[in-house]
């Protein structure tokens, strides 16, 4: 009877604890809050994909002017700053042995002038004899044949020999002639070197710019500047500034993007200056080591207010998309990869969606796919929340700062 008992009081304990703990945690679920999650709209929006990039303005071309020729400089007129037109002198040398070598050929040419006159005589005398040699030949031997036995024999070989014998002077005397006229081409070609070197004594720009260094002085020995000899000193440096150059180190990532004629907004902040511009040129190729393409900006500047060495900020357009369906960059899950989900609030509920983005801005990104106007979405971290779940939306801070303005 006791067993009994005690048995009965073990279940009714039993089934007392069975219902506190149900009442627990009835109440535990019953108190445990809906999650508050920030929202975003889906909607139309005009995305543009803006690379910014700092660059350094560069002359559209700059060259240390050489010499052509060793000399010791007899004048420099040009100094730093200067501005030079093509062409223009920039500094004259002095060069003895050229213009000995200018004499000498030139002496050359008239000497082998007086050759040819020389040799055109001879031709003169030669032909003369030959004629007489041959009217006289002709002459005897027309005898001979009209009266036989009146002429000798011995006399006939004479005048045939004199006749061949003149024939012979007049084809040297003609070698002669043109030996000399080739003489004389050698001189006048060797004259005309001579000249050429001795134009080199002047130094002229290469095209129109401005002096940026200043290498030599009155009297400074100047080197011939030849790719064998690498000591060789430059007269001046000279720079196209007229036209600058910026060379852009696009990301690899964006180099599809990249197109000859494309949108540029350079910023120099040091002027305060806002230009627009173009892209004129790329390399087409990446660099190994920074993994970008240089692209080039050619940008005017006529009136010189751009120094080369000035910093710019140059905004590149890589692509535009107006009124496009788009959401904030921080409601996609997996942006860029295979897998890109965002989480859509409807009716208090969550909703998980695969979507296929498009162009993507610092700030909002293109859905091309997988949502419709008005959808709310989650924004910023999602760790933590399923489909299916309850929330409580709110608008996130810049929509709600957006919807005051």
């Amino acid at each position: 009877m006791a067993s009994l008992r005690q048995a009965t009081m073990l279940v009714l304990v039993a089934a007392a604890v069975t219902s506190l703990l149900t009442a627990c945690r009835s109440d535990t679920e019953q108190a445990a809050p809906i999650p508050t999650v920030p929202v975003a709209t889906a909607g139309p929006a005009s995305l543009e994909n803006d690379l910014v990039l700092t660059a350094e303005f560069r002359p559209y071309q700059e060259v240390d002017v050489m010499a052509k020729v060793a000399g010791y400089v007899k004048e420099i007129g040009v100094d730093i700053g200067d501005h030079v037109r093509r062409d223009s002198i920039l500094t004259t040398l002095e060069v003895p042995e050229i213009q000995d070598d200018v004499a000498k050929a030139k002496a050359g040419v008239a000497a082998a002038e007086a050759n040819i006159v020389t040799a055109q005589a001879a031709i003169a005398r030669a032909h003369a004899g030959a004629n007489i040699a041959s009217l006289s030949f002709k002459r005897i031997q027309d005898v001979a044949t009209r009266d036989r036995g009146l002429v000798p024999k011995q006399e006939i070989d004479v005048a045939q020999s004199h006749d061949l014998e003149a024939a012979a002077q007049l084809a040297s005397a003609t070698s002669a002639l043109r030996a000399a006229q080739e003489t004389k081409a050698e001189a006048e070609s060797e004259y005309s070197r001579a000249i050429a070197m001795m134009q080199y004594a002047t130094i002229r720009a290469p095209f129109t710019g401005v002096i940026t260094k200043r290498y030599a002085n009155t009297g400074s020995m100047i080197q011939a500047g030849i790719a064998s000899q690498t000591q060789a000193m430059p007269v001046v440096r000279l720079a196209q500034n007229d036209l600058l150059r910026l060379i852009l180190p696009v990301p690899v990532s964006d180099v599809a993007s990249v197109r000859n004629g494309q949108s540029v907004e350079v910023n120099v902040v040091s002027i305060g200056r806002t230009l627009r511009g173009t892209v004129t040129r790329y390399a087409d190729s990446v660099q190994m080591a920074t993994r970008t393409m240089d692209t080039e900006v050619d940008v005017p500047n006529p009136d010189g207010s751009l120094v080369p060495g000035m910093y710019a900020e140059v905004h590149l357009h890589l692509a535009a998309r107006p009124n496009v369906l788009s959401v904030p960059i921080d409601a996609v899950d997996g942006l860029g990869t295979s897998v890109q989900q965002v989480y859509v609030v409807r009716d208090g509920v969550v909703h998980l969606r695969n979507v296929k983005t498009g162009l993507q801005t610092s700030t909002r990104v293109e859905i091309l796919d997988g949502l419709e106007n008005g959808d709310k979405v989650i924004v910023g971290r999602h760790t933590g929340l399923s489909d299916g779940e309850k929330v409580e939306a709110v608008p996130a801070t810049y929509e709600s700062s957006a919807s005051h303005n």
